[in-house]
């Protein structure tokens, strides 16, 4: 599969604290494990925030981190992947890119919701262990530090809630849920603060990894819109 890595790559270069835990940037780190896939990177500072027409016509899976820099994010190229994911491509939206503009607009809802940066424990709890995101895990894995993120969390009723998040605070999150947008998938993954080595995490890797062929298969034949020709003979009906 083609899969593009994007990532905004401001806080590794303007944090120490976030560079010495990702050196090579967030975007490599989640590369780095994907190998089984044909895997490129992009990110905001690059031409056309990265995302080019050729870059997205070979993209079968986009992968978007973004945090502080989301209206940085041309509205045109926003569109061209809110497009591109009604036309097949799949999309994994992580942690703060619930404020992504792309994400926004295949939601149509504030995709606001409830933060404490606290370091905080996350324990996630596997509500449908018989979904293909969630092969390999256990009942549940823990973060032993995470950013909170609570409900209520506005976006539309997921079509499908895979996971479901506890905090040392209190808070709960429906922290992995699936959606379907014309003929793409949207896989929304919470875990991922970039203080912290969530990415460094086997279980967040391996819900990763399945993410992406989750949201990579299963396209149909792209729709014909717009005057069609009738398949049969429309015979003329006669009137008195």
């Amino acid at each position: 599969m083609k899969v593009t890595v994007w990532n905004e790559y401001r806080h590794e270069r303007e944090s120490e604290v976030v560079e010495r835990v990702y050196p090579e940037g967030i975007h490599n780190q989640i590369a780095s494990f994907l190998g089984d896939h044909e895997v490129k990177t992009a990110t905001l500072d690059e031409p056309e925030n990265g995302l080019t027409d050729e870059v997205l016509d070979n993209t079968d899976v986009l992968i978007w981190w973004g945090h502080k820099a989301h209206d940085e994010v041309s509205d045109e190229v926003a569109d061209k992947v809110r497009q591109r994911v009604w036309d097949g491509m799949g999309l994994v939206v992580l942690h703060s890119a619930h404020f992504s503009k792309p994400f926004k607009l295949l939601m149509g809802t504030s995709c606001d919701l409830k933060w404490r940066e606290a370091g905080e424990k996350e324990r996630l709890w596997v509500v449908d262990p018989t979904h293909p995101i969630v092969e390999g895990l256990g009942e549940y894995f823990e973060l032993p530090a995470e950013e909170m993120y609570g409900e209520h969390f506005d976006i539309p009723t997921p079509e499908e809630l895979i996971m479901l998040s506890w905090f040392e605070g209190g808070e709960v999150f429906r922290s992995a849920c699936t959606f379907k947008r014309g003929n793409g998938k949207i896989f929304y993954f919470r875990p991922g603060h970039e203080t912290h080595p969530t990415y460094y995490n086997e279980n967040v890797q391996t819900v990763i990894k399945n993410g992406v062929v989750w949201a990579g298969s299963g396209h149909g034949r792209k729709h014909h819109y717009g005057n069609s020709e009738p398949l049969e003979e429309i015979k003329e009906n006669e009137h008195d």
